[in-house]
């Protein structure tokens, strides 16, 4: 009797193998080095347009994209004396439970707004054409525009600011939804007023 095995199960054994090692390959690129027997050469550093990590993305960068602290400058609010951020504060929480009380009862237009806050001893802001302060501190107005489905629409609501140094604001908002307000320091475009998103 043969003890010796039949040649068909090392075929099938090697076979599987090279099918492994071929797939294990998937995705990777060889380039056939036309030096037969040479060296392999380590790979090169990525090229710059590799992708990867801009190298344009700024420390807090937000989201990363290139250039961002610059392209949103307009919406970081300025900075606020310690003093007159307390004052601010103070401001916004003598405002907040007047606003809140408008909220409950579904008044949100600029008109009720404005003469529940000139209640509390505001002025209104008056500003010339050439956007010189001629006194007051608070500005009351409508909602800002806002892109929705093919057009610009502009919600029910009021916005409110008020002007408590040059370096610190009150701003607000009251509409169906919700309300707000918070100190802030002032913006370099839009003042107290939070800007709109989209430059």
């Amino acid at each position: 009797m043969s003890t010796s095995m039949p040649a068909r199960p090392a075929a099938s054994v090697a076979l599987v193998l090279a099918l492994v090692a071929t797939l294990g390959a998937c995705g990777d690129l060889h380039a056939p080095d036309s030096r037969a027997g040479a060296a392999s050469t380590p790979p090169a550093a990525p090229s710059p347009s590799a992708p990867g990590a801009s190298p344009y993305v700024e420390p807090g960068a937000g989201d990363g994209a290139p250039h961002y602290n610059e392209n949103n400058a307009y919406r970081r609010e300025g900075d606020m004396a310690p003093a007159h951020e307390k004052d601010a504060q103070r401001e916004a929480d003598r405002i907040r439970p007047v606003i809140e009380r408008l909220w409950e009862r579904r008044k949100w237009d600029p008109a009720t707004v404005r003469t529940a806050l000139l209640r509390l001893g505001y002025e209104e802001e008056r500003v010339t054409k050439d956007g010189r302060r001629l006194g007051g501190t608070l500005t009351v107005t409508g909602m800002s525009p806002r892109w929705k489905d093919d057009g610009y629409v502009t919600p029910e609501g009021t916005r409110v600011a008020l002007r408590v140094h040059d370096d610190a604001c009150v701003s607000g908002f009251v509409q169906k939804s919700n309300f707000e307000v918070r100190a802030n320091g002032p913006y370099p475009e839009t003042g107290c007023f939070e800007p709109p998103y989209g430059h």
